[in-house]
């Protein structure tokens, strides 16, 4: 019997020439390798992993390769060494294969966001619910993506709360004392336990588990990996104990299994206090936020964290294509006017991952602005490159542009693609109807003379808005356009070309 991987191998990527390989086995495994073979030319390569944390299961190793781009597509095949011996993982699968850009050339890519059910009741009522990884997994054999992007909410950890039964207990308390109560060691054990078998349990499907070991990704999270509409929540109950203990579990694994260690040369922060990557990648510069983990109801990044990115888009981003990951949209529908009538209501407090999490809210619009007007500002600097946000959480598709005008020569924009979910379904007729009732999407101009304008735009080949499962692929064409193309789950082929 061969030993066992438990979560993985999940294949990352770093930088143009840095890739990792993360994967968890049982606490008995004393060392692990990675043996990489060139397909081509058959040489084989032995990279020892490193142990780079604990898990209630075990322990997680990463290793890097190094790899440089070639002029020919270059496909490489791996494996993973535990304890000296071939090991395969929850698929029963031992080998696993990835390619390597040409030197040079614009690379398909691939984005997907919400990877999973935010109750066992959607679950259940979903016939197929990895149907969309399957269709990935075959279009990645027909032509393979060189990166897989993946905008948060990778697991869905809502179930934490019936799943804890120190955590049921917590419930049954009055506010106030669910606010003192400290977290117990057995809570965090506990809570420790559940992080670790959700990523074993989500992450298991044989089309996820290899496609997540065959495409480097790039991943960033969102409120349900640690539980929905963590950040929006009121300051006295989100910097309590027991939120607190639930955070700090959560962003262990999120740090190991997402982030792939805080040993990710793509991290933008020395201090690793927030977790936004710049990956640099054959002619585009992936820049994956961390809007989480200093989230409130005030702010979504820190000070610091503006100061690291404002420096990044500076020094780093001057050429090439920018394709900026921000898991809740930036260009969408405004909820403002229902958000300040229900927070004279009693039902505020269930509404605020509706409401308060969105860019569009009332504690996050300077913050909103503040972005828009640094990436036009950087925009401006790759007048021939484009800018592109990419979005998820809202359980649809759709697109949206932010047009500047300001300069009567040349106009520059922002492109927004929302792309949700993967495998979390849209919002049922009923349920879309409530939204487009109390919310609306009329153009917006952020500036006095109606310069910058931002307004959503109408996918080729779909309604407005795409009501359906979804992931996105990204193609540089030869017509010198990005084509953004929605795979949907109804068989809809949703597309909207990028010109530069």
């Amino acid at each position: 019997m061969s030993a066992k991987i438990l979560v993985g191998p999940l294949l990352g990527l770093e930088s143009e020439s840095c890739y990792s390989v993360c994967f968890s086995s049982a606490a008995s495994v004393s060392e692990a390798a990675v043996v990489v073979t060139d397909s081509i030319t058959g040489d084989e390569q032995i990279i020892s992993a490193s142990s780079v944390g604990k898990v209630a299961s075990g322990c997680v190793w990463r290793a890097t390769i190094a790899i440089q781009a070639q002029n020919r597509a270059t496909e490489l095949s791996y494996r993973v060494l535990l304890g000296g011996t071939s090991a395969s993982n929850s698929a029963d699968t031992s080998q696993w294969s990835f390619s390597v850009p040409v030197l040079g050339s614009k690379p398909n890519m691939a984005y997907g966001s919400c990877n999973g059910f935010s109750s066992l009741d959607i679950m259940t009522k979903t016939e197929r619910p990895y149907a969309l990884w399957e269709s990935l997994q075959a279009n990645h054999e027909s032509s393979p993506y060189a990166a897989l992007l993946m905008g948060g909410d990778q697991v869905y950890a809502d179930s934490i709360w019936g799943a804890v039964p120190e955590l049921r207990k917590w419930n049954e308390l009055p506010l106030d004392e669910k606010k003192r109560r400290k977290a117990s060691t057995l809570m965090v054990a506990q809570i420790d336990r559940f992080y670790d078998q959700l990523y074993r349990d989500r992450w298991s499907n044989p089309a996820m588990n290899m496609m997540m070991a065959s495409i480097p990704s790039v991943m960033m999270w969102d409120d349900h990996d640690i539980f929905d509409g963590w950040g929006s929540f009121p300051e006295s109950l989100q910097s309590c104990a027991v939120f607190q203990a639930i955070f700090e579990r959560a962003r262990h694994y999120f740090l190991l299994f997402q982030i792939r260690s805080l040993e990710n040369t793509a991290l933008m922060d020395a201090e690793k206090s927030f977790y936004s990557q710049g990956v640099p990648f054959h002619g585009y510069h992936i820049l994956a936020l961390d809007n989480r983990s200093e989230r409130t109801r005030e702010q979504v990044m820190g000070s610091d964290h503006w100061n690291c990115l404002n420096s990044y888009l500076e020094d780093k981003v001057d050429s090439g294509d920018l394709l900026l990951m921000s898991a809740v949209p930036v260009v969408y529908r405004d909820f403002t006017m229902t958000e300040t009538a229900f927070d004279y209501t009693p039902w505020e407090e269930e509404l605020t991952d509706d409401l308060k999490d969105h860019w569009r809210a009332k504690g996050h619009e300077g913050e909103r602005a503040r972005l828009i007007m640094r990436l036009l500002q950087n925009a401006r600097r790759r007048p021939n490159n484009r800018t592109l946000i990419l979005s998820g959480d809202v359980h649809i598709g759709c697109a949206g542009v932010i047009l500047d005008r300001r300069d009567p020569v040349q106009r520059f924009k922002i492109h927004q693609v929302v792309s949700s979910g993967i495998v979390h379904p849209a919002p049922s007729r009923v349920q879309w109807l409530g939204i487009m009732a109390v919310t609306n999407d009329k153009s917006e101009y952020l500036t006095e003379d109606r310069s910058i304008k931002v307004s959503l735009l109408k996918p080729f080949g779909s309604k407005q808005y795409i009501r359906t499962r979804n992931f996105v692929t990204l193609s540089d064409g030869n017509d010198g356009k990005l084509w953004v193309n929605w795979i949907t789950e109804n068989g809809d082929r949703p597309y909207y070309p990028l010109d530069r």
